[in-house]
């Protein structure tokens, strides 16, 4: 009871605290959208795509490898924390490096930026160099259960990053535009340049990062340069799979947002660039963040409770009815945010152009919702230890996405990327649940629920075709199919008590 408690107390603090920290990254969304045109936040969305592959490459998934042996009998901790660490630090240094060496090729000739954004990747490649070295720490401190250190930095850093970007994007350019604080003007004159523009969306978040060192200076006082060449190919031979799959994972989560910048046709959008269409796609994207909020605070309690449970007679049966109100929970969330997008535009986007993009929010919030799905489903190959299936599942994800992506961008821009994830999403939990009915058989009721995400998916399709012109007429029956859904799934679904005998 004790060791179970301890975990649920340390899955809270996890959770909560990565769930808080979403939700201030998120509320940067307006700030973005108002401050800056499509194009530039196109940038944006760009960079930290590759970012997002290269954090991958950068820990080559040493920080699950640094747990395992970790864990092994007899080892000895310490002095794995600074082989594991010494063998970051050089890594993170060279590409680090690399990347700065060849930041200008890179920027003109790989992205086809101006030469002046050179700074952009440099800063960059330094943002992950220092994601890298500090993963080990971070990963220390969880194998010591320190979730609240871990929380409090990780939390700490990002109310930085939100200050900073409040700071550089609105407080600067308004005290330089005389709208208020005079008296600030000589300061945001000696540390502001109003030709860096989107550029403090990056300089914001390495600075942020830069404070890691000194908020885990405990963690690396005591690191002490060492390789062990011995251990070195056992540890990356368990390692580069758990790259390959997090790499495959990327593709289907971010992928498209570059090939949609190489694979769009000029002029597919009149009036609008093609990194225009990436920053609306990107802004758009955003709204899928109320589906992912849901899904992650069910994964913290969820995957403990899932092995916990695993060794239950009844296990199977408790896993259908987990999967059955889920999916009907995110189901509501996928009715509600579709029918209300417009109201939730107007708050989240602060310029017209991004709002032609709406369109997509519906189907990369059922594409999440697919994507919760096959979490749920994936427990048959965690508790079978067949995570194999788990690496051919997210690869043949990633092959669907770079396909479809190819033929479908430039025919339906970049409503052809919203399919795209939609369909891979679907594949993957589709696929794991038809191997899981062979490897591990659970009675979930999938016709139920299947008849449900038709309901779902026609009261949106619906709304979305009748003519309600009138502003009130239109929120009252879109609040009127929102509770019509909710009321059949809580009068048709609800537990009944068996009747007891007379």
């Amino acid at each position: 009871m004790g060791i179970a408690k301890k975990l649920v107390g340390q899955t809270a603090v996890y959770g909560v605290s990565s769930i808080l920290g979403r939700v201030l990254t998120f509320l940067l969304v307006p700030l973005y959208t108002r401050r800056f045109a499509p194009a530039e936040y196109g940038i944006v969305t760009e960079l930290f795509s590759y970012v997002a592959f290269f954090n991958i490459l950068f820990t080559y998934g040493m920080e699950t490898t640094y747990f395992r042996f970790a864990n092994q009998p007899g080892a000895d901790r310490q002095a794995l924390y600074s082989k594991v660490l010494s063998l970051l630090l050089i890594s993170s240094v060279a590409f680090s490096g690399l990347l700065i060496l060849l930041a200008g090729p890179i920027t003109v000739s790989g992205l086809k930026y101006p030469p002046e954004l050179t700074r952009y990747v440099v800063w960059l490649a330094l943002i992950m160099g220092v994601d890298a070295v500090t993963a080990i720490p971070f990963a220390r401190l969880r194998l010591e259960n320190k979730a609240r250190k871990v929380a409090t930095v990780r939390f700490l850093n990002i109310l930085v990053n939100v200050g900073l970007n409040l700071f550089f994007i609105v407080l600067c350019p308004d005290v330089a535009a005389g709208k208020y604080l005079p008296q600030l003007q000589p300061l945001v004159a000696a540390v502001y340049n109003p030709a860096l523009g989107v550029g403090y969306v990056f300089l914001a978040n390495l600075i942020a990062n830069a404070l890691y060192l000194p908020l885990l200076w405990h963690e690396l006082r005591d690191f002490r340069f060492r390789l062990d060449f011995a251990l070195l190919r056992p540890m990356l031979k368990y390692a580069y799979p758990l790259m390959l799959m997090g790499l495959a994972g990327m593709v289907n989560e971010t992928l498209d947002r570059p090939l949609l910048k190489y694979w769009l046709p000029e002029g597919f959008y009149p009036g609008q660039s093609n990194m225009t269409a990436v920053g609306i796609y990107g802004a758009c994207y955003k709204f899928a963040m109320f589906m992912t909020l849901f899904i992650q605070a069910f994964r913290y309690a969820a995957e403990p409770f899932f092995f916990a449970q695993s060794t239950d007679k009844n296990s199977p049966a408790t896993f259908a009815l987990i999967l059955k109100w889920f999916t009907l929970c995110c189901a509501f969330i996928f009715v509600f945010i579709s029918l209300n997008i417009e109201d939730f535009a107007r708050f989240l986007l602060g310029r017209d152009e991004y709002r032609a993009g709406l369109g997509i929010v519906p189907f990369l919030l059922l594409a999440n919702l697919f994507l919760g799905m096959y979490y749920n489903l994936s427990v048959w190959f965690k508790l079978t230890d067949k995570t194999y299936f788990g690496t051919y599942i997210s690869f043949g994800g990633a092959a669907l996405t770079i396909l479809l992506n190819f033929f479908l961008i430039p025919l339906l821009g970049y409503m052809g990327s919203a399919i795209t994830t939609l369909a891979c999403y679907f594949m993957m939990a589709a696929v794991c649940w038809y191997l899981g009915n062979k490897h591990y058989p659970i009675p979930y009721p999938m016709a139920r629920l299947s008849a449900w995400l038709l309901l779902a998916v026609g009261l949106v399709a619906a709304s979305w075709y009748l003519p309600l012109p009138n502003y009130w007429l239109r929120h009252a029956v879109h609040l009127a199919l929102c509770l019509a859904f909710a009321g059949a799934v809580f009068l048709i679904e609800r537990p009944r008590r068996p009747l007891q005998p007379r």
